[in-house]
């Protein structure tokens, strides 16, 4: 499994997308915000996300 990086843009949870703006040992802190329906979904601006459960879309 290929842990993400600050700055890749990763997928999760039925196709919701971010950037990576943190690296823990165990997940990574996302922003929402680069999504374009980011305001219809009304969701936080950050989320957390397990390593196991997400895809890398963008290096």
């Amino acid at each position: 499994m290929k842990i993400a990086e600050i700055g890749n843009i990763i997928e999760f949870k039925d196709g919701l997308k971010g950037i990576v703006e943190k690296v823990n040992e165990n997940s990574v802190i996302v922003d929402l915000t680069y999504m374009d329906n980011y305001r219809d979904l009304d969701l936080e601006r950050r989320t957390v996300v397990n390593h196991k459960n997400y895809t890398i879309l963008e290096l």
